[in-house]
């Protein structure tokens, strides 16, 4: 029986070619996966035929942009989640959701091994192959590009060779990575850390300098969920969606840093997430009003963890799936309503309501109603302050 290989397959040229180059080296069947996460561009079915043109047995297609926003944009949502406090994650999120369909097509196609376009430099090809090995331990991964030495020059002089149909003389200087929680740009002039971003670079997001009014947004969240803006229900896809034109209209979601890669070095990125962004701020402050002190102490322990280990590849490991439990968990109480301003790259929060708030105005007031017994405040004092003064005391008799 021919070996089966399945193909994570974007329609593009790298991806295209390594159909025809997966069956040379190996001699093995391709079928190309292609996974819709909201990355916009050509229709599914466009792409399923480039891929049987360019020599695939079989195609499949699938429409994941629901199943993208609600099984992993909103934990990253509820997480919180900011990879090194800047960077929400958008390209680690969307490999968990495409391994999932490679390894439920490698299943049904009795193929035994899984192929990525990935290099051996970056982070998604750990993030592809440490998903696989976590629901296929059975099967075999290969990088066409990291382990056959396929090349760009080589990509090109193979799909003109076979006359695959695919453009092949339109090159951006830039590596693009994007889906409907954000978009990823690097190398090219990118790579001398000096140089600023220029706003060719941008799609997702307006020049954030540029005068325009001021959009008021009111989000609405039911236990950590975004159910409702401006008061019309919305699933978590559209609330994305609604966002990322809002928010991207007002420059907001901008992220230029130097990250820390998984494979040990330091990598220049630009981001731009919007939605994301928007949604991540104001969940935050709604945790602020609904989460209890010691809880929401130890939640941004959980999710600096939560969002490296997502960074990392491993979202299928069983520490994230015990910190899914415990956000989860700290979730239950975050409902109500945030109101931002969207303006001038910046989504600036202005007002919070919910009936599940902590906030006690007659403890917090200063004014008349002050229910707040500040009689015993002087205690509290002398028995909090008590073990550093017993030991000032010694290290001042030392």
């Amino acid at each position: 029986m021919t070996e089966r290989v399945v193909l994570a397959y974007s329609g593009g040229l790298d991806t295209s070619v390594a159909i025809g180059w997966i069956a040379e080296e190996t001699g093995a069947e391709v079928i190309a996966v292609a996974v819709d996460v909201g990355q916009g561009g050509e229709d599914l079915d466009v792409i399923r035929k480039r891929a049987l043109a360019c020599g695939a047995v079989e195609a499949e297609v699938a429409d994941a942009r629901d199943e993208f926003a609600d099984e992993y944009c909103l934990p990253a949502i509820k997480a919180n989640a900011l990879y090194m406090d800047r960077y929400p994650l958008v390209s680690a999120l969307s490999r968990p959701t495409i391994v999932k369909h490679l390894v439920a097509a490698a299943r049904k196609h009795n193929a035994g091994i899984v192929a990525h376009g990935c290099t051996g430099k970056g982070n998604d090809q750990v993030r592809f192959e440490a998903g696989i090995t976590a629901l296929g331990p059975d099967l075999k991964c290969i990088a066409p590009v990291r382990d056959y030495a396929m090349t760009r020059d080589k990509a090109i002089a193979f799909c003109e060779e076979k006359q695959l149909p695919i453009a092949t003389s339109k090159k951006s200087p830039y590596s693009i990575d994007q889906n409907v929680f954000g978009r990823a740009v690097e190398t090219g002039f990118l790579e001398d850390i000096w140089n600023a971003p220029i706003e060719d670079i941008y799609e997702y997001t307006s020049n954030p300098a540029e005068p325009r009014e001021a959009d008021e947004v009111v989000i609405s969240f039911k236990e950590g969920v975004p159910v409702a803006i401006d008061g019309k229900p919305v699933t978590v896809l559209q609330a994305i969606q609604q966002l990322n034109e809002r928010a991207g209209a007002q420059g907001i979601g901008r992220i230029d840093m130097v990250e820390d890669r998984l494979v040990g070095i330091k990598s220049r990125e630009v981001y731009e997430a919007p939605g994301a962004i928007a949604l991540i701020t104001a969940h935050q402050e709604l945790e602020n009003v609904t989460v209890e002190r010691e809880l929401a102490r130890y939640k941004r322990q959980v999710e600096q963890r939560w969002g490296e280990m997502v960074y990392d590849g491993l979202w299928f490991s069983p520490l994230k799936r015990a910190l899914d439990g415990f956000i989860n968990e700290a979730n239950q109480h975050v409902t109500g309503d945030i109101r931002m301003t969207l303006h001038g790259g910046r989504a600036v929060v202005t007002g919070r309501k919910s009936e599940e708030s902590l906030y006690d105005f007659n403890l917090a007031t200063y004014d008349t109603g002050d229910t707040f017994d500040q009689s015993k405040a002087q205690g509290f004092i002398e028995i909090f302050s008590l073990s550093a003064k017993i030991a000032a005391r010694r290290d001042l008799n030392a």
